[in-house]
Order: structure tokens, then sequence, then C-alpha cells
């Protein structure tokens, strides 16, 4: 009923079809298949984190990486290339073009606001689309927490320290942030 009310308003499209309703009710917001693939990579290579814990920043609010390597201060999303606009395979849907393109417009500005936002609280970014190869996806992300080690160690001499002490104790700057894409 609320459903219904919704589209009356004009908030949002009708689906074209049920099997369309269901398809787009199927798509998840965490545990997809490509962030399970790289998580499990992840682990087989020896690397725990965290997976989808909610952080709270200031100016954007809360903000959930699909997995958060909080002592090393590195958050991982896992983009799929329809919601996030891939430059390769994202493309604006011909159907509803007045409800999707704010949105997916929306999601590309809010990714931006988040990446802005972690760097400045001394967090790496990593940002890697659905369709990535999965070794250089664990490559890329496994590169970003051993350097994160390394940096740390250089500046403190001590392994175990966060970022952030580190960047207090010895002037590092971490949260450059490393992009798959480029």
């Amino acid at each position: 009923m609320l459903r219904q009310r919704a589209h009356e308003q004009g908030l949002y499209p009708a689906p074209l079809n049920e099997g369309r309703s269901r398809n787009m009710q199927a798509n998840r917001r965490a545990n997809t298949k490509p962030e399970t693939m790289l998580r499990s990579a992840l682990h087989r290579r020896g690397l725990r984190f965290r997976k989808d814990l909610l952080l709270r920043l200031e100016g954007v609010g809360r903000v959930r990486p699909d997995i958060v390597f909080t002592a090393r201060k590195v958050a991982v999303f896992v983009d799929g290339c329809f919601w996030h606009v891939c430059p390769q395979h994202g493309r604006y849907p011909a159907t509803n073009d007045w409800y999707w393109s704010p949105k997916l417009r929306r999601n590309m500005e809010r990714d931006q606001t988040v990446n802005s936002a972690l760097r400045d609280a001394g967090w790496c970014v990593i940002r890697i689309w659905e369709h990535e190869d999965l070794d250089r996806a664990v490559s890329t992300v496994e590169g970003a927490v051993r350097a994160s080690i390394e940096h740390i160690f250089e500046a403190t001499g001590d392994p175990r320290q966060s970022p952030a002490a580190a960047a207090e104790a010895g002037g590092l700057r971490v949260g450059d942030g490393v992009s798959p894409a480029s």
C-alpha cells in the first residue's frame, strides 16, 4: 500500500512488470558476490578486517565501507558498475530517466564526498569496480595495507601503532588513497 502511494505521488516510478520489481528488490547493499570473493581472497592471504563497519565522520555522518582495516585505517569499497556509474560499463537507463539520472548522480557525488571525508580523517580509500580482476584487486588492497604498516614502522618504530597516532608522532600523512581503476 505504501509503495503504491509513493508511485501515485511520483516519488519513484512504478516497475515495468513484476519480474523487474523482484529483480530490483533482490539487489543487495552488502555481501554482494564481488565483495565476498574479495573478502575471501584477502582472508586467504592472511589479512584480517571488519566488514560493513559503521564509521562516523564529521561533515558526512555515517559511512559503511565494505571492508575496513581499522588498525591501518584502510577503507575498501567494492562499487557496482550500474549504481556508481562505472566509466567502462556504467550507463544511464533509457526508461524513467527523470528518476535514475539524479539518483545515480547523487551516488557519484556521495562517493566523492565520502572519499574526501575519509582522507581528511587520515584514511586510505580504495574503490574497486565489481568487474576488476580479483587478483589485481587483492594486490591493490594488500599493497595499501602493507604500505600502511611499513610507513607506520618507519615513522614510529612500532608496527602496531595506528596511522593516526603515527601521523601525530612522526608527521606521517596517511590517506592519499589508491584507485585500482587508474
